[in-house]
């Protein structure tokens, strides 16, 4: 599953650039967050969140 997230993100994350180069900066850089939010590296939002006891 991680590996599928890792493909996903890759490429919204090179597609964002593209856009970017295109000159659609509010697509590309959206793109690019969405990437960076679900892939395993990182912030992931599809991260399981552990509890810490202090």
């Amino acid at each position: 599953m991680a590996f599928l997230l890792w493909i996903l993100a890759v490429l919204l994350v090179v597609g964002g650039v593209v856009n970017l180069l295109q000159g659609q900066i509010l697509f590309g850089v959206l793109l690019i967050v969405v990437g960076l939010a679900i892939g395993p590296g990182g912030y992931s939002i599809f991260r399981s969140r552990s509890s810490a006891s202090v």
